[in-house]
Formats: structure tokens, sequence, C-alpha cells
């Protein structure tokens, strides 16, 4: 079969400890540590074999690219590739599935923590020599609260959901998982969208960006939420009005925000999310959720491992 042409586009999207291996069979890979949209279709030109994370692949790349097989996405998800151009010139577009069940939930909870905690606040007033002024041995700037007996609601009930779930469960927590918007009738084990909103103390995100999800926290949702909720979104920016959390935080709606998405990433310096993240309770990290070295290592294994599947006629975790 000769030599299978491999590029991968965006190397630098996995952390600098990853060990990619080398496929088990023959070819030769060039790798670009980036790639600009405009780019990609001269650099996959002849590619066999594209390997990808967060470069757009769109129709003109894929029909320009007349051996293409394999689009191996090193992520789980796909929507910057234009999947029915794949299917068109039967691209086959494998994802990785699974490997961020540990530390996506662990950050989750981080924010949650941290949140509740008023870590962020409390580390920054000892800095400030707050506890020197207090002249005690302690003070009470900012608000305690237990995770036990509180309640929590999970949006998504994938791999990641259940994750959440059972470790709010371990801290003593009300679990709730929400039903889908606008879906009834989803069985005893879903609460009515609407009624999370309402009970929960804490709302944590994990579905994906689609059409039916997008904004799918807005103004109106906010303004029923009964119990003032942390609002925790390790999912994707898209999945929460930004302007409404904005309007949210200011109202008092809602008592903080932990978001490591945003709808622009990286986001401007003037971005919306980025004033929000001055404020003593909100927390914005830079879509790391995921990146723990263990998960960053499995998702580089099961991406060689979805390659060699697909040269030996295997193909699996496959998209279409």
């Amino acid at each position: 079969m000769g030599n299978y042409k491999i590029v991968f586009l965006d190397k630098e999207t996995l952390s600098p400890e990853t060990v990619l291996r080398t496929p088990n069979f023959p070819h030769e890979i060039k790798v670009y540590q980036s790639t600009h949209e405009s780019e990609a279709s001269e650099r996959i030109a002849d590619a066999e074999i594209v390997i990808v994370n967060k470069v757009p692949l769109g129709k003109a790349a894929i029909e320009g690219a007349k051996n293409l097989k394999l689009i191996a996405v090193a992520a789980t998800g796909y929507d910057r590739i234009d999947i029915e151009s794949c299917k068109a010139r039967n691209v086959t577009v494998s994802n990785i599935r699974d490997y961020a069940k540990n530390t996506v939930p662990e950050h989750t909870f981080a924010l949650i923590l941290a949140l509740r905690r008023s870590i962020i606040p409390y580390r920054q007033s000892v800095l400030d020599s707050r506890w020197q002024d207090a002249a005690q041995f302690c003070y009470f700037d900012y608000p305690i609260h237990d995770l036990a007996n509180a309640t929590l609601g999970v949006i998504g009930d994938g791999v990641l959901g259940k994750s959440v779930a059972r470790l709010g469960e371990a801290f003593g927590m009300n679990v709730l998982f929400s039903s889908y918007k606008g879906v009834q009738g989803m069985g005893p084990l879903y609460t009515p969208f609407e009624e999370v909103l309402r009970q929960s103390d804490i709302i944590t995100l994990h579905c994906p960006l689609i059409p039916s999800t997008r904004n799918l926290l807005d103004q109106h949702e906010f303004s029923i939420m009964e119990k003032r909720p942390l609002i925790i979104n390790a999912a994707r920016g898209g999945l929460v009005n930004e302007e409404a959390l904005g309007w949210a935080l200011e109202e008092g709606l809602v008592s903080g925000a932990g978001f490591d998405v945003v709808t622009e990433e990286p986001p401007a310096r003037d971005h919306l999310m980025m004033t929000l993240a001055k404020r003593h309770n909100v927390i914005l990290t830079p879509h790391v959720a995921w990146a723990s070295q263990e998960a960053v290592q499995s998702l580089a294994d099961q991406l060689i491992d979805n390659i060699e599947a697909f040269y030996h006629g295997e193909a699996r975790n496959v998209v279409v």
C-alpha cells in the first residue's frame, strides 16, 4: 500500500509532555505546531490522513484533498469539520471518547469548591494584608457554604454529567438530572428543565453545543432561578448567553460563575467574560478542564489507536 502521508495540523493543542507514539504502519508524517484556517487547504492537499483538533476544515479544503481518507479529530467535538463534505467524499471521521471522565469532573468541582468557599477572594485578601487589619484569628468578608445537602443540577447526561453527579453524591449533595430543554416525559430519573433551574444551588453544564443547546441559559432562564445558584460551564462556549450572564450577576440572580469556556477562544482583551472574571465571584480558566496530563496522554494514545484501526480496516470511534 506504500507510505501513508499523515499531516498533523495543530500539535501544540496537546501539552508538551504528551508522547505521541509512531503509528504501526508505513507512513510519513508532517507535523505543524499550528495552522491558520487559510493554510489548511495547502497543507492537506496530498494527505491521506489528517490529524486536527481546532483548525476548521471546510468544504473547499476537504474537496481539494484528493487523497484524503481519514480525518482523525484529536478531540471529542467535531463541529469544525464539514461533515456533509466528508460524507460526499467518503472520508471517514473519527473522534476521541471518554478520555476526560476524570479531569473534567474534577475541574468542575475545583470551580464549585473555590466559589462556594470564596477561596479566590480570601486568598487575595490575605495578600492584601486584610488578616493583619482584622486583628483577630479570622474574618468573614465573603460567604462560605457547604456542599452537603445543597442541590446540584446537572444538565447533560453523558459520561461527564454522570461522573459529576457521582462526585456530587459523594459530597452529600442532592443531584438532579435535567431533562432536555422543551422535552417532557423523559422518565423518573429526570427533573423538568425549568424545575432544575428553580431548585438548584449549583447548575453545571455538560452537554454539546448544537442548535438546540445554543444559549441554553439566557435571560429567561436566569430570571426563574430561585436560589441564586452558581453557574458552572466546563463544556462549550455558547451554551450560556454571556450578556445575559453579566446581567444576572449584576442583578444578583446568580451567586457566581465558574467558566472554562467562552464563545471566542482566546477571548479579546475587552471580551465581556474577561471583564466579568474580575469579579470576586467569577472564575475563568483557559479551556483546560480537559487537560490533565493523564487525560491528554490518554487522548494521544486513543488518537493513534483510531488511526491504526482505520489503516487495518477496523475503523473505530467513527463519526461518519
